[in-house]
């Protein structure tokens, strides 16, 4: 069977390749047209994961779409009416779409799909449910035969938190929350109460969280929700606009907690900081309820974990610390871009009834994009004006780790490109851990964002257990552990209160400590990306540590970089001192001055 699966129309469109099972490519749309999570059909990344699978449209067997549009526009027609005439507003500015486009989304998908061959057949054009394309996104390319699903995020057609069990080829439903009851669209709700934008600023939010004191939790959980014993609440939507308004909260939200809205890019108060502990903490607190409850209810040891919440590594790691499951997994693309490879592993399995091979993990690491070859990157590179040199690959090993144990902050840009939003080794930033300084420089003059944003590890997978209180492999970096004692650092914070704590060096490895004196962990497979596996080799060689910094290879509000020529521009328009393409040597220093370009400005703020 070959069967794509597209996710597209809402945020983070995506398109995904299944054959017979096996995962071969997936691709997401922002990596290509350079507009951070690009809602548009996938043509981009469709016709890339064509390029992979060396096929075409008429090969396929089907096309999948992650969810159902009328079930969609049913939830929003049943809102209005239940909160009318609340929503007017909000009511009369998205009608009008539905009515023209979105509601009849078949049409438009087989107008795209048309597009590229004009003969393709309607009944080729299949429909998943959004947390159905979810959970088969996170069960079927686990290694478990059978496994607790857990998939929640801000909600799909009604469903806003899914309880399922995977056996085999087949996923059962057990339970759901629906919406307006949603941890996810809570989460948002305070993201955007803390300046911070919806479907991208709930990582500033969870990195914030530790500066804080969770003094609002209480507060939340008494007037907000009515959170049960089993993780299901419901909501006093009193306090939320989400359901009938433009805005996620309204003022009786504000005087609850004491200050109004902040506004984006304003100072961040000591007040952010503790709404953002308060509501991690909720999150966390909603996330243990319910996997204790899916412990006792399924008996399973395996959990599979998706949706928008899996991203949210902190709440994993509670799970973990639990010990309730022997094995946990969590899609590395649990978003909606996952959706689109859930979505063609759920018709394939599930549909075509196709049984399942069980070899490990079927994610093939993430790296699941488009490569380029010397000769690709040669002509790139040179296209561009750039100065470099060809090294053979174990001098280019030996000169990036060299490098690095110099304090260098070096553009890695190797292999196939990764799937979902954490840069793993493909297309990253990497730097020397160990260094006090690496933390600012790499947010302020390289990235060009907030200070107080945390950053990864990336770490020997067999030396993981010396460095981190972290017991299972975590290749997708969602996963958060402490670093081990023996490499903390005495330290003294007497007078010092939120960010003010940010340049206290509290480890060996200040520059991937965070201020709780954990770390969102990625473990290095010398099986997945033998490549880094090697030049972190070398580096713990020259230096004792198996750790270097590793961050996606972009400036804030931009997608991570997908070609050399998207490289070579980010590495001119920032501070990085060196570029490694493939094989290609590159130093800023013998760069043509005229290509550097403020380069920040071109993206809308994360």
């Amino acid at each position: 069977m070959k069967i794509v699966g597209i996710s597209a129309f809402y945020h983070d469109s995506a398109a995904a390749l299944v054959v017979d099972g096996e995962i071969k490519a997936a691709n997401q749309e922002e990596r290509f047209t350079r507009v951070k999570a690009d809602e548009k059909f996938p043509t981009h990344a469709l016709n890339a994961c064509f390029k992979q699978g060396a096929l075409s449209l008429k090969d396929l067997d089907a096309v999948v779409f992650y969810e159902k549009p009328f079930l969609h526009f049913d939830r929003l027609l049943e809102t209005y009416l239940a909160y009318a005439p609340r929503g007017f507003l909000s009511f009369r500015k998205s009608m009008p779409l539905w009515l023209s486009d979105k509601l009849f989304l078949k049409r438009k998908i087989l107008k795209e799909l048309r597009a590229l061959d004009p003969h393709f057949p309607s009944d080729k054009l299949l429909f998943s449910e959004h947390h159905l394309s979810h959970a088969s996104s996170a069960f079927f390319p686990s290694p478990f035969r059978d496994a607790a699903i857990l998939t929640m995020d801000g909600v799909g057609e009604w469903t806003t938190t899914a309880i399922s069990i995977g056996r085999e080829n087949q996923i059962e439903r057990l339970r759901e929350l629906e919406f307006p009851h949603s941890v996810g669209l809570l989460y948002s709700a305070f993201t955007s109460y803390a300046g911070f934008k919806i479907n991208s600023g709930e990582y500033k939010l969870m990195g914030l969280a530790p500066y804080g004191n969770p003094r609002f939790a209480s507060r939340i959980l008494e007037n907000l929700m009515d959170l049960k014993a089993d993780g299901s609440f419901r909501l006093n939507m009193d306090y939320f606009s989400f359901a009938t308004g433009l805005r996620m909260t309204n003022a009786k939200f504000a005087k609850l907690f004491e200050a109004p809205p902040r506004k984006s890019e304003s100072l961040v108060t000591q007040h952010t900081m503790d709404i953002a502990a308060s509501i991690q903490t909720v999150l966390e607190e909603i996330v243990l309820r319910t996997t204790r409850s899916i412990s006792k209810e399924t008996g399973q040891k395996n959990l599979c974990l998706s949706g928008g919440v899996a991203l949210n590594c902190v709440a994993n790691g509670k799970i973990l610390k639990e010990g309730l499951f022997e094995n946990i997994w969590a899609q590395p693309a649990s978003g909606d871009a996952g959706g689109a490879l859930g979505a063609a592993l759920a018709v394939e399995h599930m549909h075509f009834k196709t049984s399942r091979k069980l070899t490990g993990d079927k994610m093939k690491g993430a790296y699941l994009g488009i490569a380029y070859s010397t000769q690709e990157i040669q002509n790139q590179l040179a296209a561009v004006g750039a100065t470099f040199e060809l090294l053979s690959e174990e001098q280019m090993i030996l000169q990036t780790a060299q490098a690095l144990a110099n304090g260098k902050a070096i553009g890695w840009h190797q292999g196939p490109m990764e799937f979902g939003p954490r840069a793993l080794g493909a297309r990253s930033i990497i730097a020397d851990a160990r260094s006090p300084r690496m933390q600012s420089q790499l947010n302020l003059k390289i990235k060009f964002r907030e200070s107080f944003r945390p950053f990864a590890p990336a770490v020997l997978e067999e030396k993981a257990s010396a460095w981190f209180d972290l017991k299972p492999v975590s290749p997708y970096m969602l996963l958060v552990a402490d670093v081990k004692r023996e490499h903390l650092l005495p330290h003294d914070e007497v007078e010092r209160f939120g960010i003010e704590r940010l340049n206290i060096p509290r480890s060996v490895i200040p520059a991937v400590t965070h201020i709780d004196n954990s770390a969102r962990v990625q473990t290095v497979s010398a099986k997945t990306n033998p490549l880094f596996h090697r030049l972190l080799t070398q580096f713990d060689k020259l230096t004792n540590c198996p750790v270097v910094v590793n961050t996606s290879f972009n400036v804030r509000g931009e997608p991570i970089v997908e070609s050399p020529t998207d490289a070579f521009r980010c590495f001119m328009g920032c501070d990085l001192d060196i570029l490694v393409v493939g094989n290609f040597w590159l130093e800023k220093s013998k760069q043509n001055p005229a290509l550097k370009k403020q380069y920040q400005n071109q993206f809308a703020l994360d």
